[in-house]
């Protein structure tokens, strides 16, 4: 194998892989990317056996051929060689050989034979929408995935298709919900599945790099396969079984609680300047014309601050973790009103953006 590129799109190409190759792994290869040479593309592939990403870069192949090097030390050298045109040649004992300028560089390889391989997609299977309807759904759930490895079928966002080619987006650890439903086409989704949290997390990076544009999506056995431009992003399905959401959602909460967006959230961020890892909670006290929000820790003191509101039904004092309701006001935009329904202080809170349809987030509360 041998190659000719410019600096600057090999680098495009390899940034990516770099997140995704595991620095401590038991296989060695999995440290390494696999660079691929052919007379009509050239592309580098990363993978953690988890999921993968797979870049396409220009280039003039002078001999087809792969081989695969270490990931961050490849990344390391393309970045720092002075010259743009870089000069990639597989030696006859798998060894790799970069020159540019004046450089020369020689890392050890392994064979590419022994590199994990993807299944094939069918580009013609694949599904297409906005990449920012997407992203912003992501940036809606992605939140209150559970990090608790022993709730497995928690770890991602559940995926659905609906009706008229509405897709649904759901998370919970247990204590929150975040759900969002929106019309964004057909994902060709014969089921739900569960996406994992890195995986998405690697595809809001790259959902949010460039030109938004449009995005393809697609589904094979427990794969499922992103392309954005020049970049494939593959991720394995968490094989689990998603709790039944609909169950946890309150539907008719009778007390309603309306408040601005920014004043709310500045409330929350003075107030909660108190709590602690050991105190993590804030007081919410609903009465007619205002919330009053208050902490209390013993170690430290105590804090209330009041807020107008229109609010309707009987008088409510309820915990909840302030870190959980800052992190639904963090993805709700700056403008508008908030609104809360409740039940009771024991049961769990709904929380909406006025006049958005088909986000609602779920809060359990705290005992305080």
């Amino acid at each position: 194998m041998e190659i000719k590129a410019k600096r600057g799109d090999l680098l495009a190409a390899l940034y990516w892989t770099q997140s995704i190759v595991e620095r401590r792994n038991t296989m060695p290869i999995l440290a390494n990317v696999l660079l691929e040479a052919q007379h009509t593309n050239t592309r580098i592939t990363a993978t953690d056996l988890e999921m993968g990403v797979r870049g396409a870069f220009e280039a003039d192949v002078v001999k087809e051929g792969t081989t695969t090097v270490n990931a961050k030390k490849l990344y390391e050298i393309i970045r720092e060689v002075p010259d743009e045109q870089v000069q990639l040649k597989r030696l006859e004992n798998d060894w790799v050989e970069i020159r540019s300028g004046k450089s020369v560089f020689k890392i050890v390889g392994m064979d590419a034979k022994e590199f994990p391989q993807f299944p094939k997609f069918d580009s013609g299977g694949l599904s297409t929408t906005a990449a920012s309807a997407i992203r912003e759904m992501i940036e809606r759930t992605i939140f209150s995935v559970s990090t608790d490895e022993t709730r497995y079928s928690l770890n991602g966002v559940f995926v659905e298709q609906g009706e008229a080619g509405r897709v649904r987006m759901v998370a919970t650890d247990g204590h929150r919900l975040s759900f969002e439903e929106r019309v964004v086409g057909s994902l060709g989704l014969s089921k739900g599945v569960i996406l994992p949290r890195k995986g998405l997390s690697e595809l809001k990076k790259l959902l949010e790099s460039g030109d938004e544009g449009v995005v393809s999506l697609g589904f094979k056995e427990n794969m499922g396969l992103v392309r954005k431009d020049k970049i494939e992003l593959f991720m394995r399905l968490i094989d689990g079984d998603f709790p039944d959401y609909t169950k946890v959602i309150p539907k008719g909460n009778p007390n309603i609680a309306k408040l601005d967006h920014d004043e709310l959230q500045q409330a929350l961020r003075r107030v909660s300047i108190l709590s602690s890892e050991r105190y993590k909670g804030v007081r919410m006290e609903f009465s007619n014309g205002k919330v009053s929000i208050s902490a209390n820790n013993p170690d430290l003191g105590e804090a209330v601050e009041d807020i107008d509101a229109e609010y309707r039904g009987k008088m409510i004092s309820i915990g909840f973790n302030a870190r959980y309701l800052m992190d639904v006001l963090g993805v709700l935009g700056g403008e508008g009103d908030i609104e809360i329904e409740l039940k009771d202080e024991l049961s769990p809170s709904v929380i909406r953006k006025s006049g958005v349809d088909g986000y609602l987030y779920v809060l359990m509360p705290m005992r305080l």
